[in-house]
């Protein structure tokens, strides 16, 4: 299971200050305790920084995301504090999952009911779920895996994980993005394909001559590719193995 950090928010700005940025509303999510959302990070012009959890405290909010990318989303954050007030923290907090029993503070994984339970506490808890199988069922993409720096989060499948808000005020990147959800149907994105024969991850899929994307993680003959609608046919390849979408 990919390696996550805790962070903390504290400050009395701290609500606004995220609302501000991310992609998600925050002021839906996290006025009670213990709400938890699903958001990212974009850069002005649209693409993808960081995605990550929001968990409301009473006086704090937690921010839960990939370990590697931690230190470098904390000083982004910083640089928009300017006169806030807020402070952001590391915590020692650990992140568990599970899909079996929930503990008592656990919060379901908004992006899907099939994702199961998130908990925040001092010691690993998470049962034997086999996460990669789900992610890849559900077509949910990971950083460094599907999500990169080019990435675009409508075409990553964030407004059907719940990661996106349509009604709430700007945000980083909020131009672009509304714009492609309002004004363009998407030519490009990820879906959940099914292989007959064998291909490794980052394979280039082609049907005849033309080039129709990309294949990213792969569990047993499923795997999650980043294609161009187009040129999505009956005759696709990657590898050694023919491919076809699976939903």
């Amino acid at each position: 299971m990919e390696s996550r950090t805790v962070l903390a928010i504290y400050g009395k700005d701290r609500e606004t200050f995220l609302q501000g940025l991310v992609t998600n509303d925050v002021t839906k999510a996290l006025p009670e305790n213990d709400g938890i959302c699903y958001a990212a990070l974009l850069s002005p012009q649209g693409k993808f920084i960081a995605d990550f959890f929001l968990i409301g405290r009473e006086d704090h909010v937690l921010l839960d995301v990939a370990s590697d990318v931690a230190p470098a989303l904390a000083q982004r954050l910083s640089m928009y504090k300017l006169r806030a007030d807020v402070r952001i923290e590391e915590t020692s907090l650990v992140v568990s999952r599970g899909c079996g029993t929930a503990p008592e503070t656990a919060l379901t994984d908004p992006r899907h009911p099939d994702l199961g339970w998130r908990d925040y506490a001092h010691d690993d808890h998470s049962d034997d779920t086999d996460f990669e199988a789900l992610r890849v069922r559900l077509a949910v993409p990971e950083m460094g895996a599907e999500l990169s720096g080019e990435s675009y989060i409508l075409e990553m499948g964030f407004e059907r994980l719940n990661g996106v808000d349509f009604r709430k005020g700007c945000y980083v990147g909020q131009e672009v993005t509304a714009r492609m959800h309002h004004k363009t149907e998407l030519k490009k994105g990820l879906r959940r394909v099914r292989l007959h024969g064998s291909a490794e991850s980052g394979s280039a899929i082609t049907a005849g001559e033309k080039t129709v994307g990309t294949l990213h993680s792969i569990h047993g003959n499923e795997a999650l590719a980043y294609l161009r609608f187009d040129r999505v046919s009956d005759n696709m390849t990657a590898g050694n193995a023919r491919v076809e979408i699976a939903d």
